[in-house]
C-alpha cells in the first residue's frame, strides 16, 4: 500500500536537483525585485520640498528681479534710490500673488 510507512523506508525519497536550482533562482530574482523597489521608492524631492522651493524661489527672485531693474532705471534716470525701492515693493508684492495663486491650484 502507498500509505503504508514501510514504503518509506524502502523507497526513500531523494530531494530533486532541480527543486535546489528553482529555490536559488526564486532567491535571486528575489533580491533583484527588492533591489528595484528600493531605487524606485527613494524620493529624489517630494511635493513639499518641491513647493517650499517655489516659494522660496518666488519671495527671492521677484523682489530681486525688481531690485535690480529699479537700480538700471535710477541710474539711467538719475534718480537712485526711489524707483529701486518702489519696483522692490512692487515685485515684493508681486510675489506674495504668485505663491498665493500657486497654493490655490496645487490645493
Amino acid at each position: 500500500m502507498a500509505d503504508d510507512p514501510q514504503d518509506v523506508s524502502q523507497n526513500p525519497v531523494t530531494p530533486d536537483p532541480a527543486l535546489g536550482s528553482l529555490e536559488s533562482r526564486l532567491a535571486a530574482a528575489r533580491l533583484t525585485e527588492d533591489a528595484r523597489l528600493a531605487k524606485e521608492h527613494v524620493p529624489l524631492a517630494t511635493d513639499a520640498t518641491r513647493g517650499g522651493s517655489a516659494i522660496a524661489a518666488t519671495m527671492l527672485g521677484y523682489p530681486l528681479g525688481g531690485i535690480v531693474i529699479g537700480f538700471v532705471l535710477d541710474k539711467l534716470f538719475g534718480t537712485l534710490p526711489w524707483i529701486t525701492i518702489g519696483l522692490m515693493f512692487t515685485a515684493f508684492v508681486g510675489g506674495c500673488i504668485a505663491v498665493m495663486r500657486n497654493n490655490k491650484t496645487r490645493a
